[in-house]
């Protein structure tokens, strides 16, 4: 009674409120397409900024483009590109260079996760960690080719340490040139995994780990057999991450090598800008990022199904 009388009330006041204006529950349909309604600017954004820019590559690397001249070439530029030494040989810098880089900035942030996910500091703190990666990667690069190259800040302080008789030429050598560019990759971007690793750890639940050094269980054996297997699905998930953006490695590359020597600091992205950009060859390099996306979609899919099995598995 006292519900019928709350709802009566409430009816008479909105009608009192709008008068002439008669209340009607919106339909079934309508309630089920809202919710999309809200969110389809958003999604029609993003495949105006993603879906169009793809199909617009992949319908120009079945072409000849230069400038405003478009020649049909079919099939062309990706067989040109199988027999590519220039392609091949950026995909291997990249490979090399990507899994020198990922591999250390997974070992190093995964090491320092696990000494300190536990610590007071680091939970109210998280923030500070993320330092490096709020600086541009443009600043990035010329900070480091600063002291690789043009400071000579490296060999001055190995220098002083009695380690090098004299100036190192970073960019003449093919393993200091790549070296620059890694560690200025592992000095921006290991706080990224970092963090995440440190979320996966405090999101673990603490009794487990108490039960286990009840039982007598150190620190390492609880870490290798319980924490890290645990995590390791968030693990995969930050390296795949880790590894589509390293492919897309370009700003480094371009401001402190330039692709020496000789090519061999030359990642896949600068090799498709200087194919772009320097030769004008745009059918060349649409191809060539198209072949890239499959490839990346391909690998990130073998990774995902052999870390993520179904339940039903």
């Amino acid at each position: 009674m006292q519900d019928s009388a709350v709802q009566n009330s409430t009816g008479w006041a909105a009608k009192a409120a709008h008068p002439g204006v008669r209340l009607r529950p919106r339909s079934r349909w309508r309630r089920k397409a809202f919710p999309y309604l809200l969110v389809a600017p958003s999604v029609i954004f993003l495949l105006g900024i993603t879906l169009y820019p793809g199909i617009y590559a992949i319908y120009q690397g079945f072409f000849h483009v230069r400038f405003n001249k478009w020649t049909f070439a079919g099939f062309d530029n990706y067989s040109k590109l199988l027999s590519d030494p220039e392609f091949w040989q950026a995909l291997w810098n990249t490979f090399v260079m990507g899994a020198i880089a990922l591999a250390l900035e997974c070992t190093i942030a995964i090491s320092i996760a696990a000494f300190a996910y536990r610590d007071p500091w680091v939970r109210s703190w998280r923030i500070i960690f993320l330092m490096p990666m709020l600086f541009m990667p443009s600043a990035v690069a010329f900070i480091w080719k600063l002291a690789f190259n043009d400071g000579r800040v490296v060999s001055d302080l190995l220098m002083r340490l009695g380690l090098i008789d004299g100036n190192l030429d970073f960019l003449g050598s093919v393993w200091l040139a790549r070296l620059t560019l890694i560690v200025a990759d592992v000095w921006q971007w290991t706080p990224f995994l970092f963090i995440i690793f440190v979320a996966a750890l405090q999101g673990q639940d603490a009794e487990m780990e108490e039960a286990a050094r009840l039982d007598g269980a150190k620190w390492r054996q609880i870490f290798w057999n319980i924490s890290l297997p645990l995590m390791m699905p968030i693990v995969v998930v930050a390296l795949i991450l880790r590894a589509i953006d390293i492919i897309t490695m370009f700003a480094s590359v371009f401001i402190i090598t330039g692709g020496t020597p000789g090519g061999a600091t030359e990642t896949i992205s600068y090799f498709i800008y200087r194919i772009g950009f320097k030769t004008f060859n745009f059918g060349y390099a649409s191809a060539v990022s198209v072949v890239m996306l499959a490839m990346t979609v391909i690998v990130a899919q073998l990774f995902v199904k052999r870390f993520f099995r179904s339940g039903r598995e």
